[in-house]
C-alpha cells in the first residue's frame, strides 16, 4: 500500500502533468487564432492612464497611423493605453488584436478588439507579442511595461530573435531610466554602450510611425 508521502507526490506530478496540458493549450489557441494576423506592431502601456490624458490620445493616434500605413495593431487587451491602441486601429479599419490576460484586477479587456486571445500564463503571452509583431513601441507604463520591454530586450540582444524596432515613447519619461543604465550597467561592465542601440526614443506619433515605416518594410 502507498504511503501517504507517496500518495502526495504522486498527485503534485499528476497536477504538473496537468498544467504541462493547459499550457500546450494555451500555445496552440493562440497559434492558430493569430495564424493569419500579419504586418503588426505591438503596443504596450500602463492600464492605468485616464481617457482624458495626453498620452491615452498619443497611442490612439499611433495606432490610428500605423493602421493608415499599412500595420495592424497587438496590444495586451486591457483598459488605460491598451484601449487606446486598439481603439485607433479599430476606429481606422485596421486590424486591432488583444491578447488578454486573466488578472484579478484593472484587466478587464476592452470593447475595441476584432481579433481576440486568452491568457493565463505570462509567458505564453509575451511569446505571441514577439512572434506576430514587426516592432514594438513601449509606451510610459509601470512594471508590467519594463517587464514586456526587457523580453524583448534580451531576445535582441542575445539574438534569439532577429532584432527589429524597440521604441520607447517620451524622452521625458525613459530618459532617467537610460541614464541610470548608462551610469550604471554600462559602466559597471554589465552591458555593452552599443547594445542600448537596439531601442530608440521617440516623442510624436509622427516620428514613431515615420521610424517604423523606414525600418519596417512591408
Amino acid at each position: 500500500m502507498a504511503s501517504s508521502k507517496q500518495y502526495v507526490i504522486d498527485t503534485l506530478s499528476i497536477k504538473e502533468s496537468w498544467r504541462l496540458f493547459k499550457i500546450m493549450a494555451e500555445l496552440v489557441d493562440g497559434f492558430d487564432t493569430l495564424s493569419d494576423v500579419d504586418k503588426c506592431v505591438s503596443i504596450f502601456g500602463s492600464a492605468r492612464v485616464p481617457r482624458d490624458s495626453p498620452l491615452y490620445a498619443d497611442t490612439e493616434a499611433i495606432a490610428r497611423l500605423l493602421v493608415q500605413a499599412g500595420y495592424g495593431v497587438i496590444t495586451g487587451g486591457g483598459p488605460g493605453l491598451m484601449e487606446a491602441g486598439n481603439k485607433g486601429a479599430f476606429e481606422a479599419g485596421g486590424e486591432s488584436v488583444g491578447l488578454h490576460i486573466h488578472l484579478p484586477f484593472e484587466q478587464d479587456s476592452n470593447q475595441y478588439i476584432k481579433t481576440r486571445c486568452d491568457f493565463r500564463y505570462f509567458f505564453v503571452r509575451k511569446l505571441m507579442f514577439i512572434k506576430y509583431a514587426l516592432a514594438y513601441v513601449v509606451m510610459p507604463g509601470g512594471m508590467g511595461t519594463i517587464d514586456e520591454l526587457s523580453e524583448a530586450f534580451v531576445l535582441a540582444q542575445t539574438r534569439r530573435i532577429k532584432p527589429f524596432p524597440i521604441i520607447l515613447y517620451k524622452s521625458e519619461f525613459w530618459n532617467g531610466l537610460l541614464d541610470w543604465i548608462r551610469d550604471r550597467m554600462v559602466t559597471g561592465g554589465y552591458i555593452r554602450e552599443e547594445e542600448l542601440d537596439l531601442v530608440t526614443v521617440l516623442d510624436t506619433p509622427e516620428q514613431v510611425v515615420s521610424y517604423i515605416r523606414k525600418h519596417v518594410i512591408l
